[in-house]
């Protein structure tokens, strides 16, 4: 049944991630069916699916982004099902009603329920009423810095400004006072802008507001919704080691939240998919106050997330099979219930100070390999990291019988991973692992910046 649902599957994204959807589908039988830009060509995505397809040159709006060149790919290789892995098009409302328009079967949450979470106003306001605890901020776009000013003012200093759309950290920063507020403002509306398509106008993109928590953890909770509406809570992952708002390092179970934290966390985050009706995996992303030991909702993202296979690890579940098989109607059965210790470090093609982007030729590329290793990688020796795209290259993954054994392995598998070439970040997961916040498990989403202060 299976394989007459879904087969030929056609994933529409690149790297890592394609590689890795790939793998399970053809692990489950099915035929992979890869699209890839001019740049990609060589990459081990391309050479390992049943069949790839040329879509465009490098540039991702003539590729990767371009609806009507990755529908006719999926038309013309015969696919029934489309996988959009994560970023691109996979957050995309009116490439899934594409999708499912042309009679193909969409891997992900319906259309409704992206559109309704892709909106961060929205989201925010749909999990009030849904009981999800949401942080003190705006319930209608801040389309002007007047209003930005006197919204401010009411929820009162420091707030975090950001782009109402979107995601990845991109338009985010914490404003502390009137001048602080005016320069957040125009950052986030600018970046709006260019996510909504509309210049560089800062009178019209919708900007967000909220309180701003100072020592702040964030954990998202994974979460599966079955056919029939019932949404499970597969546990939480830790992602506060970021740089620029965004993720870099992640754990789980989060080593600083309580038991019982985490009890209302994972009912809160079940609460919130089976209010949108939520279907497939997905995940629900929360600030926590470390002292206070509560929690407010930040997002929902409709789709997989990069570190999945932390959650995986910890389960013994394969998230990406879960997703075909909700997507083809069943409704599996699935238990739970974590067990030890899993960390995934994300390997960038970046400077390991600045993080500032380094693409490169790779002339070196050798993996780490044990027990309890697991490296999801999308290049290999020879390949060229090229400034097209987001520059990571792997994601290191550890799993141990409890934090102290993951730690000790993360250490042993990051000093082994050669990658010669490429500027990398793998100098700064090695210092990480020293740092004495994160060996002890207290810290909080400032961490890398004072780590480079």
């Amino acid at each position: 049944m299976l394989t007459e649902t879904l087969g030929p599957v056609l994933v529409a994204n690149r790297g890592e991630i394609a590689r890795r959807i790939i793998r399970t589908v053809k692990r489950m039988g099915l035929r992979a069916i890869a699209v890839h830009s001019e740049a990609d060509a060589d990459l081990p995505f391309v050479r390992e699916a049943d069949e790839a397809v040329l879509i465009g040159p490098a540039n991702p709006a003539q590729s990767y982004l371009d609806v009507a060149k990755v529908l006719e790919a999926a038309r013309a290789t015969g696919a029934r099902a489309v996988h959009p892995g994560y970023g691109f098009l996979a957050e995309n409302v009116a490439f899934a009603r594409a999708v499912i328009e042309a009679g193909m079967v969409w891997i992900g949450p319906s259309p409704e329920a992206i559109d309704k979470m892709g909106d961060k106003i929205n989201a925010r306001n749909l999990m009030e009423a849904a009981g999800v605890p949401v942080a003190a901020g705006t319930r209608e776009p801040v389309t002007d810095l007047s209003l930005a000013l006197r919204a401010a003012e009411s929820i009162g200093y420091p707030v975090m400004v950001k782009t109402a759309g979107g995601g990845g950290g991109i338009g985010m920063s914490v404003a502390h006072d009137e001048e602080g507020l005016a320069k957040a403002y125009e950052q986030a509306a600018r970046a709006a802008a260019r996510f909504s398509g509309d210049g560089d106008a800062l009178d019209g993109p919708a900007v967000l507001l909220e309180r701003y928590i100072e020592r702040a953890r964030h954990v998202e909770v994974q979460i599966l919704g079955l056919p029939g509406g019932k949404v499970l809570a597969l546990g939480e992952r830790d992602c506060s080691v970021q740089r620029r708002h965004q993720k870099v390092v992640e754990e789980s179970p989060s080593p600083g939240i309580t038991p019982e934290l985490r009890e209302r966390m994972l009912a809160a985050a079940a609460r919130a998919g089976e209010a949108v009706g939520y279907l497939g995996a997905g995940t629900v992303e929360c600030l926590v106050d470390a002292d206070k030991q509560d929690f407010v909702f930040l997002e929902m993202n409709t789709r997989l997330q990069v570190e999945h296979p932390v959650t995986e690890l910890v389960t013994g579940l394969d998230l990406v099979e879960l997703q075909l098989r909700v997507a083809a109607g069943e409704s599996p059965e699935v238990s739970a219930e974590p067990r030890g210790h899993a960390i995934e470090f994300r390997v960038y093609a970046e400077d390991p100070k600045r993080f500032f982007p380094g693409p490169g030729k790779i002339t070196a590329w050798d993996e780490p390999t044990g027990d309890g290793v697991r490296v999801d990688s999308g290049y290999e020796s020879g390949n060229t990291v090229t400034p097209f795209y987001d520059p990571l290259m792997a994601k290191l993954c550890v799993y141990g019988s409890d934090r102290a054994e993951a730690l000790e392995k993360g250490r042993k598998a990051v000093a082994e991973f050669v990658v010669e070439g490429p500027k990398n970040n793998l100098p700064f997961c090695a210092e990480l692992l020293e740092n004495a916040e994160f060996v002890t498990g207290d810290y909080d989403t400032g961490l890398v910046a004072r780590m480079r202060a």
